[in-house]
C-alpha cells in the first residue's frame, strides 16, 4: 500500500481511559472520570426527554442538511441558516476546513500547547506547520503574525485554550484580526464558550460580520453535555460555508444528535446552572492550590492544569489507583502537571483529598 509518508510518524489521538478499563484493572467498585472534561451534570431534561420519547426508524437517514437544528441555531444565534455550517462535533470542522484549505504547498499556524487536532489535521493533509509558543498560557499573537507568509492559508486560534484555560481578551483579539491578511482563514475554536465568565471577552459571532475571514467553532459537548452524540457548529460569512460545504459528508451529524442539540439549546437555565457550579468546583481547586503553593493557570474552562512538579504519568497512575481518571500533562505540553475536569462538589472533594494525601506522603 502508498500511504501517504506521513502517516508512519502519525499517532492516533489517544482518549483518556474508560471507566470500566480502571475499574478492571485496578479491581475498583466506583471510578471517577475527570480526564475528559465532560459536564459532570449531564445533559438538559428536556433534551434526554426528547431522546426518550422517540420513536421514529431508526433505519432512515438523517436529515442530512439538519433542517430543524439549523433552524433552531439561527433563531438563537441571530444568524442566517446559510451562515452555519453543522459537524459531527467540531473535531469533524476542523476536519473539514484542514480538508479544504491544506496541501503540502500550504501552512498553518497555531499556537502550541493547543488543540491537538489542529497539527493532526494539517499533519495529514501534508502542510506546512508553524507552531508558536505560548507566552504564560497565552498565544503570542504578535508572533503568529510575524509567522504569516504567502504560504499561510489558516491560522487556528484556541479561546479559550485547551489545554491552559486561557482566553485571548478582546482588546488583543481585534487588533490581530485587523493585521490579518483577508485571504487567511482564521478559526476561532470556543468549545468552552459557555464557560466564560471573563468581562473583557469578545462577541465571536458579532466578529463574523465584520471579518470575513473568520470562522467560529462551537460545540455541543461540554457545557450541554451532549459529547456522546457528537454535535458541533460553526459561524461564519455565507462564502466561508458555501465553499466548506462540499466537504462535509452528506450525514455527518446523526438524527439523535439534531434532535437532542434542538432542545438544548432551548435550555439556557440549565446552562447557567452549569456555568455557576463550575465556578464553585473551580474554587474548590483554587483554594487547594494556593494551600499547596502549586502553580496553575486561571481558567475560563471546566477544567484546570495544575503543576505539581513531578512526572505528570506518575500522578495519573496514583491517582488511577484510588479511583479518579485525570489527564496527565505529558501528551499536552506539560510534563510535570495534570488537568482535571471540574467535577460535582463531592467529586472534587474527593480527588482533592487524593491529592493532599499524595502530597504529604511525598
Amino acid at each position: 500500500m502508498r500511504w501517504k509518508e506521513q502517516l508512519y510518524t502519525l499517532t492516533p489521538y489517544k482518549p483518556g481511559k474508560s471507566i470500566e478499563a480502571v475499574k478492571k484493572q485496578f479491581k475498583l467498585d466506583r471510578i471517577v472520570k475527570l480526564a475528559s472534561n465532560e459536564n459532570p451534570f449531564g445533559c438538559s431534561e428536556k433534551a434526554l426527554s426528547a431522546l426518550q420519547s422517540y420513536q421514529t426508524s431508526l433505519a432512515l437517514y438523517p436529515d442530512g442538511y439538519a433542517t430543524h437544528l439549523r433552524e433552531t441555531l439561527s433563531a438563537f444565534l441571530q444568524v442566517d441558516e446559510d451562515e452555519l455550517i453543522l459537524g459531527n462535533g467540531s473535531d469533524n470542522l476542523i476536519q473539514i476546513i484542514s480538508r479544504a484549505l491544506l496541501h503540502p504547498m500550504a501552512s498553518t499556524i497555531m499556537a502550541t500547547p493547543t488543540f491537538s487536532q489542529y497539527k493532526h489535521n494539517a499533519m495529514i493533509e501534508g502542510a506546512i506547520i508553524k507552531e508558536i509558543p505560548i507566552v504564560n498560557g497565552d498565544h503570542n499573537l504578535d508572533a503568529m503574525l510575524e509567522a504569516i507568509d504567502e504560504t499561510t492559508n489558516i491560522i487556528w486560534l484556541c479561546s479559550p485554550n485547551n489545554p491552559t484555560g486561557t482566553y485571548i481578551p478582546k482588546n488583543k483579539l481585534i487588533p490581530f484580526l485587523e493585521k490579518v491578511p483577508s485571504h487567511i482563514l482564521v478559526v476561532l475554536d470556543e468549545a468552552y464558550y459557555e464557560y466564560v465568565v471573563a468581562e473583557d471577552y469578545y462577541n465571536a459571532i458579532s466578529l463574523t460580520r465584520k471579518y470575513e475571514n473568520l470562522i467560529v467553532l462551537r460545540t455541543f459537548s461540554k457545557i450541554y453535555g451532549l459529547a456522546a452524540l457528537r454535535v458541533g457548529y460553526g459561524v461564519a460569512n455565507r462564502a466561508i460555508i458555501k465553499a466548506l460545504e462540499p466537504v462535509r459528508e452528506p450525514f455527518n451529524v446523526n438524527t439523535l444528535g439534531q434532535l437532542a442539540a434542538c432542545e438544548a439549546i432551548k435550555d439556557q437555565e440549565f446552562v447557567e446552572v452549569c456555568k455557576g457550579k463550575n465556578r464553585q468546583g473551580l474554587a474548590q481547586f483554587y483554594k487547594f492550590c494556593e494551600k499547596h503553593h502549586l502553580e496553575f493557570y486561571s481558567t475560563q474552562t471546566n477544567f484546570i492544569l495544575i503543576d505539581f512538579k513531578v512526572d505528570g504519568d506518575e500522578l495519573f497512575q496514583y491517582l488511577q489507583t484510588r479511583g479518579y481518571i485525570v489527564r496527565s500533562g505529558k501528551p499536552l505540553g506539560f510534563p510535570t502537571a495534570v488537568r482535571i475536569t471540574v467535577g460535582s462538589s463531592e467529586q472534587n472533594e474527593g480527588v482533592l483529598k487524593a491529592l493532599s494525601e499524595y502530597l504529604e506522603a511525598d
